[in-house]
């Protein structure tokens, strides 16, 4: 009795588990599945529900220059600066953090990790009048600066627990053999830490194509404001909002970010595989 006890409280824990697990997904895949049926729906609203007369006219609508290219090509331009940017200055930076050691090491990780929790609102006004004194508002260019800037810190602390994983004995025999410290970050340590380097790109660009407030305050010309801000206009007046070529941009906006994950997913998979580098 009591193994059949335990086996019908361990059936009613994995059916409750089971039971959370489905409710959480349907959370997520809900908004989604909506995303997808009212691009099609020329009458969508807020409600989940399949088009009576499905069509593209909502895509039609938003491929335009206007609406899509340009806030696209100002996107990448924007974020793709800003994650250049930030990997190079985040690699620059990891790697004395990685291989030197100091008293001062472990307080200045500390610090870096306090500022990625300050929030962007808190120094946007004192940014804000600072760019206006070094006449960098309105320009694509200081914009990306700030970006960069602002994801630097996090950026730093991945790429340093990233680069704590080569080994130091492929650096001392590509000393030996004459090689400089930057040809040894470069030709050593960078492509060993490949995957690593991958992530931080990945994740910082999926940050910064998100990113609203910034490009928000920061640029004032119609014409250079990315598409995360451009989405704003589908909100119009009196609470209107038109839903079908809402959801038609969101996809198309979401498009880029996709084809990144799939275009270099595949070297997430093999890990570091350091093992056999330090062998013989």
């Amino acid at each position: 009795m009591r193994v059949l006890g335990r086996v019908r409280r361990r059936t009613r824990e994995r059916l409750a588990a089971d039971a959370a697990l489905l409710a959480l997904a349907a959370a997520f895949a809900l908004p989604l599945l909506w995303l997808l049926l009212s691009s099609l729906d020329t009458e969508a609203d807020l409600r989940v529900r399949v088009p009576g007369n499905p069509s593209l006219d909502n895509f039609s609508a938003v491929w335009t220059d206007e609406i899509t290219f340009t806030p696209m090509l100002n996107s990448l331009v924007l974020c793709g600066g800003a994650t250049a940017l930030t990997v190079v200055c985040a690699v620059l930076a990891a790697y004395p953090l990685s291989r030197y050691r100091s008293r001062l090491t472990r307080p200045y990780l500390l610090t870096v990790l306090f500022t990625t929790c300050l929030p962007i609102t808190a120094v946007m006004v004192p940014v804000y009048g600072l760019f206006v004194q070094v006449d960098l508002i309105d320009t694509v260019y200081g914009t990306a600066l700030f970006l960069a800037t602002a994801q630097l810190p996090f950026a730093i602390w991945l790429m340093k627990n990233f680069m704590d994983g080569v080994p130091r004995v492929l650096e001392e025999a590509a000393w030996t053999d004459g090689a400089s410290m930057p040809q040894t970050l470069g030709r050593v340590v960078l492509p060993l830490m490949g995957p690593g380097v991958t992530v931080v790109t990945i994740y910082t660009f999926i940050m910064l194509w998100g990113n609203f407030f910034v490009p928000f305050m920061l640029l004032l010309s119609p014409d250079r404001l990315p598409a995360s801000v451009s989405i704003f206009t589908f909100f119009g007046n009196y609470g209107s909002v038109v839903y079908g070529e809402l959801a038609a941009f969101s996809l198309l906006y979401s498009t880029p970010v996709l084809l990144l994950y799939v275009v270099i997913a595949q070297r997430l998979g093999g890990g570091f595989a350091l093992g056999g580098a330090v062998k013989g």
